[in-house]
């Protein structure tokens, strides 16, 4: 009895095993209208999370994140450079590089993801995600009809699509890849490539296709992709994009919630409702797919940023922000509109819309199926004005800018330019640097590099090399070095004039070295890399030696042969002599690639030891080209961690041999672009909405808390032009406050009753909503007004009529508690004082 139960428990499992396998394998399929997965039409929200920009224990808590906010599918980008770095015969996939372990992550959620290979990925990542090494083969060029470039290509396509059959990761395996993606934005570089880059196009599908994954290939902004894969679209708005083929379904890859930052730029801002607005819109036109890049865009570590001079932080303005938190109310905001969607996904995905006009820029699309289900979408594309439209003779208000859902064609239950959920005031709060054992007084130790030549020199030429082509990325610093020998009879020695040093430079920025000392720093931006350098030096009478530090701030990542753009010094003067002006270019340069500390590795916990490092309770302030290290506690509580870099100059930073990235707290300089208030409505670009002017464009570096040991955590800072190294702290991410702001005329959070309420929706009161993080409570009411209240979250005011009640209402439903909610009812609030005005409920509250 016992063995035949053991073989029943036996094929048990054998068939379970195998109805896993077979049972859960997805059938990924599409027409015009959506993917079609198991047999049923699937209308997607996706969210980009790529893996390298986070931490693998940030990993969880993101895609859980992302699936509170109604999030189905997963994106990541495969970052071709991070896989193989230096050759390619090595392949790595370790820590942040784990992409096994990241999908594994988004299906044991129940998610799906889409997989965008690429290999090349521009994403403002360091060489657009291609290894360097690949630019110094032998008569390779990028993206083109070029045997080494389609070589290299298809290999490491081919690696990675076998690596995901392996651990059954696509959906016909039972995993959860339902779209893989080859090339990226080729369409927009495609014609400067010729016959040739019309080639590559169609190969790169067909050797895409070849690959029999199972699931379907998308080429997103391809304008001439071929039948057998999907072409998709890229933008701010995508409403009005068609696919290329009629049998394809309408997807959007990359619907960008905000934008990069490049350092000395201000910050663009995306209002959430515009963002509503742009989704809404693409659902309503008919779309599937939509994808948002980025969902949290995370962090370029190390020096993995490219542009030029994309910043560290790859904030992205985001739904959950760099230190993995989610963005008030932009993720609120958009979760009520998911809700939204997906009440309507059914009957949208099986019927066909009917357009009606409603007046000029107004507009419905109602789709009706045949089981009597009706969904209409109320548009108002007037970026000024609102309107009270009639529809099925009900009156609704549109305000400007903005699309009604109405799941049942009678209720609304969103609209997109009024903000339901929840506001939040986030702060970096300071957290002095402690000392190992808990002091306070930082004992620093201190490495000061030579400007110029170390050790022996790596070669000589009487003219200038490309900086890129000579440190191949392997560092972003090469010093370029020369001596001039002035006379004692130069009229400048006796007067006391400076002459003046002249430099032109490729980009990327410059510390200029006379005798040891700085005499000055230049730099490109992110929209023009070359610069001058024009500076008064001090020269002495005799032999003056003459350092130049040339730095990159990450390689170009995009455009049509990128890879050729070269950096560092074109011209080298010296204006002011008796005899006019001194051309050095032609001198003999002495060349050394990178820094000392940087080839010895003192960064590393294994090289610190490696230089004789001088203790000091007095770091030296203002001096460039130095080393720091301290050995710390951890910061207190459990909160996200930055770096706060404010007062020093530009340089790198590791904790424990981990890269926090590049620091240039430089500050923007388009002062007087940027605004105060933001208008969500009409059309949104990078430069619409810009903050931060006159402030540093990055402030914190984001330092992951699984960095962190208990105690003993080394800190090294690599300082260039010099800082005020005893000004560095951490600080920890927090919320300050938590706000809401709910009108009489909202729609009801509350989206299935409101559905389920049929023509009794109007019965059904707004409510504000509260909820504390990481289940804190509601400490303290810090603001409560119905009436008329003006402000935003942190700076409301009592309006002109006020219901003096208000806190007290507020705090009975909500003082110490995780979550509250208020209606506004006549129960509540005194509804008569305000007999003119859409009444409306401002809160602010403190959790603890």
């Amino acid at each position: 009895m016992g063995k035949k139960l053991s073989l029943m428990a036996l094929s048990l499992i054998f068939f379970f095993s195998l109805c896993f396998t077979l049972c859960f394998a997805g059938n990924v399929s599409y027409d015009s209208r959506s993917l079609i997965i198991n047999g049923e039409r699937k209308l997607l929200i996706s969210a980009a999370i790529h893996y390298p920009r986070s931490v693998p224990a940030m990993w969880p808590e993101l895609v859980k994140t992302a699936k509170e906010g109604g999030v189905d599918v997963i994106e990541t980008y495969v970052f071709w450079n991070v896989h193989q770095p230096t050759s390619p015969s090595e392949y790595h996939f370790d820590g942040r590089f784990d992409l096994v372990k990241f999908i594994k992550i988004v299906q044991g959620a129940g998610m799906y993801l889409i997989l965008r290979i690429g290999p090349f990925v521009a994403a403002e990542w360091n060489f657009g995600g291609i290894p360097v090494w690949l630019h110094y083969v032998n008569g390779t060029v990028f993206r083109t009809d070029n045997y080494n470039f389609k070589y290299y290509m298809e290999e490491f396509t081919t690696y990675i699509v076998n690596l995901m059959k392996k651990e059954k990761l696509f959906a016909s395996q039972g995993g959860p890849i339902i779209l893989s993606q080859v090339e990226n934005e080729y369409g927009f570089y495609e014609g400067a490539y010729g016959e040739g880059g019309k080639r590559y196009a169609a190969w790169a599908a067909q050797m895409a296709v070849s690959q029999n994954t199972g699931v379907p290939w998308i080429m997103c902004q391809q304008f001439d992709a071929p039948p057998s894969v999907i072409n998709t679209c890229n933008s701010f708005y995508c409403d009005q994009f068609k696919p290329i083929f009629p049998d394809k379904p309408k997807i959007w890859t990359e619907n960008w919630p905000g934008w990069f930052q490049t350092f000395g730029a201000p910050n663009p801002h995306r209002p959430a409702e515009d963002v509503a607005f742009s989704v809404a819109r693409f659902f309503q036109k008919g779309g599937s797919v939509q994808n948002y890049y980025m969902y949290h865009g995370g962090t370029n570590f190390g020096r993995t940023a490219g542009g030029p001079f994309i910043t560290t932080s790859y904030d992205y303005e985001a739904p959950i922000d760099e230190y993995g938190l989610p963005r008030l109310p932009k993720w609120g905001h958009l979760k009520e509109l998911h809700k939204a969607i997906k009440l309507c996904e059914h009957v949208v995905l099986n019927s066909k819309p009917v357009n009606l006009s409603l007046g000029p820029s107004h507009e419905a699309d109602i789709y009706a199926d045949a089981s009597g289900g009706c969904v209409a979408f109320l548009a108002n594309m007037d970026d000024k004005n609102d309107k009270t439209v009639e529809f099925r003779n009900v009156s609704y208000k549109l305000p400007a800018w903005s699309i009604s859902i109405l799941p049942d064609c009678k209720n609304v239950v969103y609209n997109t330019a009024k903000v339901t959920s929840q506001t939040a005031l986030v702060e970096m709060v300071p957290d002095n640097l402690q000392q190992e054992g808990g002091s306070k007084a930082i004992k620093w130790e201190v490495f000061v590099e030579k400007a110029g030549i170390w050790g022996e020199p790596d070669f000589m030429k009487n003219s200038f090399v490309d900086h890129i082509n000579t440190t191949k990325d392997t560092t972003d610093y090469l010093w370029y070095t020369t001596s001039i020998v002035v006379g004692e009879n130069e009229e400048f020695l006796k007067e006391g004039r400076h002459p003046v040093l002249l430099i032109e430079s490729m980009g990327h920025a410059l510390h200029a070295f006379v005798n040891q000392e700085l005499q000055g720093s230049a730099s490109g931006n992110g929209t023009h890399s070359p610069f001058t350098f024009k500076n008064p030096i001090f020269l002495k009478a005799g032999k003056n030696e003459i350092a130049l530090l040339s730095m990159t701030v990450g390689l170009q990542n995009a455009g049509s042969f990128y890879e050729w753009v070269g950096a560092g010094l074109t011209s080298v003067k010296i204006k002011g002599f008796n005899n006019g002006t001194v051309d050095l270019s032609h001198f003999n340069w002495i060349y050394k690639i990178g820094l000392q500390g940087e080839k010895l590795g003192i960064y590393k916990p294994e090289g610190v030891n490696s230089v004789s490092w001088v203790a000091t309770s007095e770091p030296p302030k203002k001096q460039p080209l130095t080393w720091y290290k301290a050995v710390l506690d951890p910061p207190a509580g459990n909160e996200p961690v930055g770096l706060d870099m404010l007062h020093m100059g530009k340089g790198l930073a590791w904790l424990n041999g981990e890269e926090i990235g590049r620091y240039w707290p430089r500050k923007s300089s388009a002062l007087g672009k940027c605004v105060t208030e933001c208008d969500y409505r009409g059309k949104f670009m990078p430069d619409k909405c810009l903050t931060g002017c006159g402030q540093p464009t990055q402030r914190w570096y984001h330092v992951p808390r699984s960095w962190f040991k208990p105690s003993g955590n080394l800190l090294v800072i690599f300082e260039e032009k010099g800082g005020d190294p005893e000004k560095i702290t951490f600080a920890r991410r927090k919320t300050s406050s938590i706000c809401s702001l709910i009108a009489e005329d909202y729609p009801s959070a509350d989206q299935k009753s409101s559905q389920e309420a049929g023509s009794k929706n109007s019965n059904n009161k707004a409510s504000v909503h509260l909820e504390c993080p990481q289940n804190g409570v509601i400490s303290a009411v810090k603001f409560a007004s119905f009436g008329a209240p003006t402000g935003k979250c942190g700076s409301y005011s009592e309006g002109e009529c006020h219901d003096p009640n208000s806190i007290s209402v507020v705090e009975k439903a909500c003082l110490n508690k995780t979550e509250c909610a208020v209606e506004l009812t006549e129960e509540n609030f005194n509804r008569g004082l305000c007999p003119d005005f859409t009444r409306k409920l401002a809160v602010e509250a403190v959790c603890s």
